[in-house]
């Protein structure tokens, strides 16, 4: 058992944050296309991992299942910060 008192680190290589941020360019520009409002659904289907929330058209479901729901996050946590935070 490990030492609860220590940090744990995450850590992902820098080729899954490219292909996430061309992942989630398409899934918006698809849900936009579609008429539905992108932000909602991509956070309803990270909230809830239930890929019906992110349309089929222009094949936008099956990519954004190939990503796990935290590189999804990773990524919008990353560019968050480097937009917001760090000027």
């Amino acid at each position: 058992m490990g030492d609860i008192h220590r940090t744990q680190y995450f850590n992902t290589s820098q080729e899954n944050q490219m292909e996430a941020g061309e992942i989630l360019a398409k899934v918006y520009l698809a849900l936009t296309e579609k008429g539905y409002n992108p932000i909602n659904q991509i956070v309803g289907y990270i909230m809830s991992g239930d890929p019906t929330y992110i349309t089929s058209y222009n094949n936008a479901r099956s990519l954004i299942t190939k990503l796990d729901r935290d590189e999804i996050l990773e990524e919008l946590v990353q560019v968050y910060i480097e937009s917001k935070l760090k000027g």
